[in-house]
């Protein structure tokens, strides 16, 4: 039998891949121009040039012994020089080698620092919507999840229901911005009061609160709006950043840690990491891509693309009635279900091929997750869909 805890996690399996895993069943039954998959965050866009050329560069010129091999379990010395010199450069920072620590992609990032963290019973707080697979990473080392319910208004953080929940037992609140489902990028005046109370409750429980910043989609923002850089807010700001998304490297699994050394205890932290990421079973990130992104670490994908497809979906399902915020960032639109029942409403929109995920998935009932890193053209096939969607809703 296998263990109480990944019975829970079987149990509460992502309704994300779950969705996925649909789409591929309709596309072998009616043909994969006539499904609509809009579950998965899988990027649409090509890799930059620069990708392909670094790969075939490093493959034909470079050593394969070299290449190929065991490294520290931080990853390159090289490769973490650059990573934190383009960093610097973007944000005026003043990191080295040492405060950064490649991973296995943000997900991996995340288990190594929540690992090297959390005591049993410890608190994570996180702010609804947020992505769910936080509820598992949380759980692997026996801390507890505590929900922040949403400010559906805007969806910005619940700054006065935040400072209601933090306790003597608080370690680390988890903030992702640009959000997944949402889109939204939390402003930096929110930053600033998110930064203020946790100083405060620093100061009360005389203990040390960690932001953990989840920034998959940091590259990923629309009409010139700027992302907040965590660490100049709030000394205890540990990020996490993947390429998956800036660019298109998903399966490649691929980003990195950043642990300032202004962050409380950062010396035993970085050390902790490094175990923490040999111990949980990924040793280093793998080294082949590692070398790849730091010839790559200027490029860019075209979020034009992703412009485009949200400009055509958020203007067609407001004409159509539907009531939903305008994204910011990433590649997600967050819509309130037009019969206020996600779960229903994903069942129904099924029923005319077309894929989105509830939004209680995300801790936010009554909404649906639309992921639109899509060719153009499947949104423009799927609009008569949502059309005739919430027409027969209007009209029951």
């Amino acid at each position: 039998m296998i263990s109480k805890q990944m019975q829970a996690q079987v149990q509460n399996s992502s309704v994300i891949r779950a969705m996925f895993e649909e789409g591929k069943r309709l596309s072998a039954i009616y043909g994969k121009e006539n499904v609509y998959d809009f579950s998965l965050g899988n990027p649409s866009v090509e890799p930059p040039s620069e990708v392909k050329t670094a790969i075939l560069d490093i493959i034909n010129n470079e050593d394969p012994a070299a290449i190929h091999a065991y490294m520290n379990n931080s990853g390159y010395e090289t490769v973490r020089d650059a990573v934190a010199e383009s960093i610097n450069a973007k944000y005026n920072t003043q990191f080295s080698r040492n405060n950064i620590i490649m991973t296995v992609g943000a997900a991996g990032g995340l288990n190594v620092i929540l690992k090297t963290l959390l005591d049993p019973e410890d608190e994570v707080i996180v702010f609804a919507p947020f992505f769910g697979e936080y509820r598992n990473y949380v759980s692997n080392y026996y801390g507890n999840l505590v929900v922040i319910p949403a400010d559906t208004a805007d969806f910005q953080p619940n700054l006065e229901a935040f400072r209601e929940k933090i306790t003597a037992k608080t370690k680390a609140v988890i903030v992702n911005s640009p959000n997944n489902p949402t889109g939204v990028i939390y402003s930096a005046a929110t930053i600033i009061k998110m930064a203020d109370i946790l100083r405060q409750k620093q100061k009360e429980f005389g203990s040390n609160i960690y932001i953990i910043s989840d920034e998959p989609y940091r590259e990923l923002a629309y009409d010139n709006i700027e992302v907040p850089y965590l660490t100049k807010y709030y000394d205890n700001t540990i990020i996490g950043y993947s390429f998956s998304k800036s660019l298109s490297l998903p399966g490649e699994r691929i980003g990195y840690l950043v642990i300032p050394d202004q962050a409380a205890d950062a010396e035993i932290i970085i050390a902790a990491a490094n175990i923490a990421t040999r111990i949980l079973g990924f040793v280093n990130a793998p080294s082949l891509i590692q070398l790849v992104i730091a010839r790559c670490l200027q490029a860019k994908v075209d979020v034009e693309a992703y412009n485009r497809n949200r400009e055509l979906l958020y203007n067609s399902l407001r004409d159509f009635g539907y009531d939903c915020i305008k994204p910011e960032g990433a590649f997600y639109l967050f819509v309130k279900a037009p019969n206020n029942d996600d779960v229903a409403f994903c069942n129904l929109a099924k029923q005319k091929n077309i894929l989105i995920v509830p939004g209680s998935s995300f801790g936010c009932a009554g909404y649906v997750r639309i992921a639109y890193c899509v060719p153009y053209n499947t949104i423009e096939k799927s609009l008569p869909g949502f059309k005739a969607l919430i027409d027969e809703i209007q009209l029951k």
